[in-house]
């Protein structure tokens, strides 16, 4: 019988022609103990790959039978396709696995093997299978398997892949990208937080590979972005399927590490690779740059996006109310929705034969746990083109995410008889859509993916026909003939005092009486009040057709030893307009600006050699930094840094 000797994978070659050498395990690498470690291949599906097989004798055409097995799982079998059998042949069935000669040499058999588009994303093993055949009825076989699996992942490069894209320079972006930017902050303050996704880090694609094994997923399952990115959001947090990150909006990260602290994905994956217990702590932009290295990893193309002024809809109304007494004071008791300051969740690029045509795209998604969907904390993929259009009854969850970008924020106020009156605010929800430009180290917008001009009949048909299909309440307007602004805050740094004002127009004939309080509050970037710094309250006199102003002072004393992560301050002006017994309710927040930490280091650095860094910034306050902590993580660093300031 024909025995296989030895099977060469071709990893140079194949993963070249993949896209796949920036993993590495496809290199040369050295292991702890100082072991040479095997190199390993990577291959995109849709896209065939060579393998050259060494026998004890050359290859007799005709004579000899070489059959390939591929199987995958653990109790592998052909009617489900986690096993797959097949002969040597001449031609490739488009589409479908196969494999073919190329050509021999010797004892060197070189063939080449055809994945379908459609390929379950895993670690399959590799068999060989030669047969002798002596007879009509009697053959011999010897069996080879491969002592090491060959990683099948997706493939943005093949125009039959449910993820393809077209674009060369996303797919640079969006897929083989292992650094980024994450935005935060508030939308008139935006905020870049640089960091390491390092998706081709050693052991990163066995740890996801070894999530999608552990998720539930069955296996004609695996083969499916739509799927796989919905079981992505579940698995990257651990509310209830002991997954990758914890999260924690308390200010109390004892017993782990803050969010503020995490740099890259690295620390974080590698952690729970080691210990298989879920990482304390996360937020939102934490749960979104591990979202972004898994899915690109996995060969899914994925971007971090983050919403501005974010709505957190608890009862599927699609609109985000707030209740108020006459002086100001929220009616926490009735306040279920929220809006944060900032979200931040992701995007994945795949068609969506599952939905009508043209909802293909950029697909949205969600892991940060805050509504269950199906019973389990995950959200999307949810068509970024249907929640522009208000389709928000086509899967996943588009009716949570559309309210994230588009809901009318309601003010409820009690009125002093124990009725309610309501003020309606249209524009105020989903900002500055931001995200990084494929290429550059620089934010784009890209609200205008996700809803038409604010105000704008497409915009409003818009909301209307989600409010139509899932929400459950009609439109509120309310005549009014004075307007209420609240002056915006862009450029105030932390240490610095700060006034509050509030533009009151009168655009009636006749005088008007207002009587307002203002209020200024420390808040959680989930829009969680922390705290009361200041509350004033005001009586002013308005005559016809005039405008007027009422301001508020805020010392550094009265809101240093308050504030909380993020630095984010909210205005708010409860009024009465005496005349008319008109209630105003109008919001605002800005972030007090931090300073900037300036990072020298060399141009070029030798493997193996130590090199200096600096890492400087000017403490803008008039007393003195304590406990100061730098954290520092990049590609090939293993291990988070931390050095503390003397």
């Amino acid at each position: 019988v024909l025995k296989v000797v030895n099977v060469d994978l071709n990893v140079d070659q194949n993963t070249y022609d993949h896209h796949t050498d920036y993993y590495e395990i496809t290199q040369q690498r050295t292991l702890e103990d100082g072991s040479i470690a095997d190199r390993l291949l990577v291959v995109r599906r849709g896209e065939p790959f060579d393998v050259t097989i060494t026998f004890d004798r050359p290859f007799i055409d005709g004579k000899d039978g070489v059959k390939l097995v591929f199987d995958v799982g653990p109790s592998s079998r052909e009617s489900k396709g986690t096993r797959v059998s097949m002969l040597l042949s001449d031609k490739d069935q488009p589409k479908q696995w196969g494999a073919s000669t190329l050509g021999m040499q010797g004892d060197l058999l070189h063939i080449r093997v055809f994945t379908p588009p459609t390929c379950f994303v895993a670690k399959w093993l590799l068999h060989l299978d030669t047969v002798l055949c002596k007879s009509a009825t009697e053959s011999k076989t010897f069996r080879y398997t491969h002592k090491q699996p060959i990683y099948v992942i997706f493939n943005p490069w093949c125009p039959d892949d449910q993820v393809y894209l077209s674009d060369a320079h996303s797919r640079l972006e969006f897929v083989l990208n292992d650094h980024g930017r994450l935005y935060r902050g508030t939308g008139r303050q935006i905020s870049c937080k640089p960091w390491n996704f390092g998706q081709f880090e050693d052991f990163v694609l066995d740890c996801c590979m070894s999530l999608l094994d552990q998720s539930g997923l069955n296996w004609q399952s695996r083969g499916n972005p739509v799927l796989i990115a919905r079981k992505i959001s579940a698995i990257v947090n651990s509310s209830d399927d002991d997954g990758i990150l914890v999260g924690n909006w308390s200010g109390d990260y004892s017993g782990g590490t803050s969010p503020m602290a995490w740099v890259g994905s690295v620390a974080i994956l590698g952690e729970f690779w080691k210990t298989k217990k879920p990482v304390k702590f996360g937020q939102c932009w934490v749960f979104s740059a591990v979202v972004t290295s898994v899915a690109r990893a996995l060969g899914l193309p994925a971007r971090s996006v983050t919403n501005f002024s974010s709505a957190h809809d608890c009862d599927g109304s699609i609109t985000i109310d707030c209740h108020w007494k006459p002086d100001g004071t929220p009616l926490e008791e009735y306040n279920q929705d929220s809006v944060w300051n900032f979200h931040v969740w992701n995007e994945t690029w795949m068609s969506r034969p599952d939905l009508p045509s043209g909802y293909g795209g950029w697909q949205a998604i969600d892991a940060t746990p805050q509504e269950t969907s199906d019973g389990i904390y995950c959200a999307g993929p949810a068509s970024v083109e249907a929640l522009k259009n208000g389709l928000t009854h086509l899967p996943y969850d588009g009716a949570f995410i559309f309210a994230e970008v588009n809901a009318d924020r309601v003010n409820w106020i009690q009125k002093p008889d124990g009725g309610w009156c309501n003020t309606k605010q249209a524009h105020s929800i989903g900002k500055f859509i931001s995200t990084k430009a494929p290429g550059q180290d620089r934010r784009i917008d890209i609200t205008q993916q996700y809803k038409f001009p604010e105000g704008s009949t497409q915009e409003r048909t818009a909301v209307w026909r989600a409010i139509k299909e899932m929400g459950t309440r009609a439109d509120i307007y309310e005549a009014s003939d004075m307007t209420f602004d609240l002056v915006d805050h862009n450029d105030t740094m932390v240490g610095k005092p700060f006034d509050v004002k509030m533009k009151i127009s009168n655009q009636s004939s006749e005088e008007r009486t207002v009587k307002m309080t203002l209020t200024v509050q420390v808040v959680y970037y989930t829009g969680v009040v922390a705290c009361v710094i200041k509350k004033e309250a005001h009586s002013v006199k308005c005559k016809p057709k005039a405008d007027g102003e009422v301001k508020m002072k805020v010392t550094v004393n009265d809101y240093l030893n308050k504030l909380v992560d993020m630095c984010i301050i909210k205005m708010s002006c409860m009024a009465r307009v005496v005349e008319t017994n008109q209630f105003f309710c109008e919001s605002d927040d800005f972030r007090l600006i931090k300073p900037d930490i300036m990072v020298k280091a060399p141009s070029v650095v030798k493997t193996d050699e130590a090199y200096e860094v600096e890492a400087a910034f000017t403490n803008p306050l008039n007393r003195s930094l304590t406990r100061c902590d730098f954290t520092i993580e990049g590609a090939s660093v293993q291990k988070l840094l931390h050095f503390k300031h003397a």
